[in-house]
């Protein structure tokens, strides 16, 4: 028989913002303006935050993960529930150190089997893996079943995204100070991408954030080419770059009507900034 596990996902995810992922449980991080302390979500949401960043540009957020204590608490909580053991999907290794935290954390709990699982990917493609895997645990399926399916998912998606300022970039140490000053004064906008292992790495650059957004559509549509994908959106608070960006998929043809957009939680959002926009992809497994 198998074992019955629960998952739980980090607020990277964004899942609170995905109806098909309510009632999967978050490790949620802290968002910290100067003195003040947010959970994710519960005491901040996006559009307030994204507000925030505009109203004060020069506030910058920084952010923590779940405290030991909170993780080892949800664990008690499960195994009081009746679950024989967690299946945690983090952040990228890469990005965060959530990833070690939890595999500490569970060593505090007693005969309660927590599987950490690395997304490798962070937004939409980690909300999938939650999402498959609790529909998969609730029918039954075993954990190697589970793993081999989300490592489908991990090993077939793709995500390219431009930012609008490089600042927060920059103030949370994912750009040098450097390679920031320069990109700012020869108003470099640079289109990334996450990497197979889960790194944030540049693609291209362009030299407005307009621009930028095309290369990251044609970019796409390169890599799509002759694939079943489900595609999507990303964005903090962005619409007008979404309906940027769908114009050029309507003229190169591209069939926008099953694109999903999905918000930037605002524990990346503080790393991104906000105008960012990216487009991403999933493959369908034949």
């Amino acid at each position: 028989m198998s074992k019955k596990y629960g998952v739980v996902v980090c607020s990277n995810a964004a899942t609170d913002y995905i109806e098909a992922a309510q009632g999967i449980r978050v490790f949620r991080s802290v968002i910290i303006f100067g003195n003040d302390e947010y959970n994710d979500y519960v005491d901040l949401k996006a559009d307030e935050f994204y507000k925030r960043c505009e109203e004060d540009k020069n506030n910058f957020s920084h952010t923590a993960y779940v405290s030991r204590g909170i993780m080892v608490q949800t664990f008690e909580e499960m195994k009081e529930a009746g679950y024989d053991g967690a299946f945690v999907i983090t952040i990228a290794a890469t990005l965060s150190g959530l990833h070690n935290a939890v595999k500490l954390a569970s060593n505090d709990v007693e005969d309660f089997d927590v599987e950490v699982y690395d997304s490798r990917s962070l937004s939409y493609p980690e909300a999938k893996m939650a999402i498959i895997a609790r529909d998969m645990f609730e029918q039954g399926a075993s954990l190697d079943e589970v793993v081999k399916k989300l490592d489908f998912i991990r090993d077939h998606n793709h995500m390219i995204f431009a930012v609008d300022t490089l600042e927060y970039l920059i103030k949370n140490g994912r750009l040098s100070k450097a390679k920031g000053a320069i990109a700012n004064l020869l108003k470099i906008r640079p289109m990334l991408h996450i990497a197979k292992d889960g790194r944030v790495e540049s693609l291209e650059t362009a030299r407005t954030s307009k621009k930028a957004r095309r290369l990251m559509v044609e970019k796409f549509l390169e890599e799509v080419e002759g694939k079943n994908v489900e595609a999507f959106f990303i964005n903090t608070n962005n619409d007008q770059g979404i309906a940027e960006a769908m114009e050029v998929l309507k003229e190169n043809n591209y069939d926008t009507s099953n694109i999903s957009v999905h918000m930037l939680t605002p524990v990346v959002g503080a790393h991104a900034g906000p105008g960012t926009i990216g487009l991403g992809y999933i493959e369908i497994e034949e």
